[in-house]
């Protein structure tokens, strides 16, 4: 499976901290709206979650920074998913510089889906976690 496009933006100068590199915090800005395009691919929209009163959390995320990213450098996020289960997403983005392909940083994210009234984990719904499972890393 092709891994898709769910971010393409800019590093602007105030992205970047006293050494000239893109600071963490705008990595972690970068996925998260990554996060919100594939969710949206996958059914999970804002509409979705205000119509059935749930939510999402992210229960745990890793990255690795692999290049620095400068102001000016454009980028793109593709995203996949690694595994999805009941009530349980994990997925990763992959964030090149745009210019030369190469790698900037890679994040891995597990979500909870969640009943905001009862406050706890819910199951998804069936058509969420099918079109989930189309976009299921191979190999």
């Amino acid at each position: 499976m092709t891994p898709l496009v769910t971010y393409k933006g800019a590093v602007l100068r105030w992205h970047c901290d006293e050494m000239g590199h893109m600071n963490v915090m705008w990595y972690v800005g970068k996925f998260d709206e990554a996060t919100r395009h594939l969710f949206s691919e996958i059914g999970i929209t804002s509409g979705f979650m205000r119509d059935n009163n749930r939510g999402m959390a992210a229960v745990e995320q890793n990255i690795q920074y692999k290049r620095e990213l400068l102001a000016g450098d454009i980028v793109t996020v593709t995203s996949r998913v690694e595994d999805i289960k009941d009530r349980v997403i994990r997925f990763t983005h992959e964030m090149r510089k745009a210019d030369t392909d190469e790698v900037a940083a890679i994040t891995t994210l597990t979500a909870v889906h969640l009943d905001k009234e009862a406050r706890r984990a819910c199951a998804f719904p069936a058509a969420v976690r099918e079109k989930a499972a189309a976009l299921l890393a191979s190999g």
